[in-house]
């Protein structure tokens, strides 16, 4: 018996550019097992990233039916949403996306803040999420005074902070030189070892290669799975 954690039933997101629509997804139909590691690969205007907004909660379709952990997120209300995003996805993107004016651990707490949890454990959790990533002794320091690769692992830590049943990264090696991109992915790997479901949007063939499906788009089509 398979454990589908994503389903995509038709799914439609139509955008409306003036007096033209824009078609980012046009019926796109699958399904991520439990545990996949899988690329979401085209070239840029495909609907990569409209597809990893839609799977993670942070838009809605035009058309068509989601389901996360056989939930239909199709409908919810944004309150709802929110809630599955916090309890269900990590994200993790190419621009790192931290707050620029706390520490590394204040940046990780946060999800945990909007997840109601008190403050001594999410200092906890936290800790022990930029321990995970190797970055015990950075904690205190503001995004400013870390390495691009330091930040990516902030932002890695504060995706797997919640204990996220999916992990969604968008391009995230793509703000990173060769060596510190072979060093995030080796963690993926980890993350992915461990039995965590994740998604890994790029037009990268060698990260591509590096999952262990692809699935890739052109103009808001599944062109292969």
């Amino acid at each position: 018996m398979t454990d589908t954690v994503i389903r995509l039933d038709d799914v439609r997101r139509y955008y409306v550019m003036g007096e033209n629509i824009v078609k980012a997804l046009d019926g796109v139909t699958l399904e991520i097992q439990r545990g996949e590691y899988t690329a979401i690969m085209g070239p840029s205007g495909s609907g990569k990233s409209t597809m990893m907004h839609l799977i993670g909660c942070l838009d809605t379709p035009t058309e068509g039916k989601i389901s996360i952990d056989y939930e239909d997120v199709s409908d919810l209300r944004e309150a709802e949403l929110a809630f599955i995003r916090n309890e269900k996805v990590g994200f993790i993107f190419q621009q790192f996306n931290l707050l620029s004016r706390i520490s590394a651990l204040e940046n990780v707490m946060t999800p945990l803040l909007y997840a109601g949890i008190p403050v001594k454990q999410r200092k906890e959790m936290a800790i022990a999420a930029l321990e995970r990533v190797g970055l015990a002794d950075r904690m205190k320091h503001r995004p400013n005074e870390l390495s691009g690769g330091q930040k990516q692992r902030v932002s890695v830590a504060r995706a797997l902070v919640n204990d996220p049943s999916i992990i969604l990264a968008d391009e995230p090696t793509g703000a990173l030189d060769t060596k510190t991109g072979d060093q995030i992915l080796e963690l993926f790997d980890e993350l992915h070892a461990e039995g965590r479901t994740l998604l890994v949007v790029t037009h990268d063939d060698g990260i591509g290669g590096r999952c262990l499906r692809q699935i890739r788009l052109r103009d808001g089509k599944v062109e292969g799975l």
